[in-house]
C-alpha cells in the first residue's frame, strides 16, 4: 500500500522557517514534489527532486525552499525559509510526473 503523509506544518511569524517532512512507503519514487494550495489561487509546484540531487524550484520561492530527500528514500523533505505571507498554503508531497500519488497535505500559515 503506498502512502504518503506530510508533517510539519503550522504558524510562523513573517521570516521564519519550517520544515516538511514526506514519509513515504509502499513505493520508491525516482521523481517527487511538494506543491501548494492557497485559497482561491491555482494548485503551485514549488519544488521537484529527481534522484539524489537534480531539483528545480517555482520562481516564487527559489532561493528560499530547498527539497531533498533522506538516503533510505523514505522522506522527502522541504526546508522553507524567510517565510513570507504568500507563502501560506496547504503543502502537498506527491510523486511525478505523473502526479499518482499524493498525501493528505499540511497547512503551512504565515503570519505575524
Amino acid at each position: 500500500q503506498v502512502r504518503l503523509v506530510e508533517s510539519g506544518g503550522g504558524l510562523v511569524q513573517p521570516g521564519g522557517s519550517l520544515r516538511l517532512s514526506c514519509a513515504v512507503s509502499g513505493l520508491n519514487p525516482y521523481s517527487m514534489g511538494w506543491s501548494r494550495q492557497a485559497p482561491e489561487k491555482q494548485r503551485e509546484l514549488v519544488a521537484s527532486i529527481e534522484g539524489r540531487d537534480s531539483t528545480n524550484y517555482a520562481d516564487s520561492v527559489k532561493g528560499r525552499f530547498t527539497i531533498s530527500r533522506d538516503a533510505a528514500n523514505t522522506t522527502i523533505y522541504l526546508q522553507m525559509s524567510r517565510l513570507r505571507p504568500e507563502d501560506t498554503a496547504v503543502y502537498y508531497c506527491h510523486t511525478r510526473p505523473s502526479g499518482t500519488y499524493w498525501g493528505q497535505g499540511t497547512q503551512v500559515t504565515v503570519s505575524s
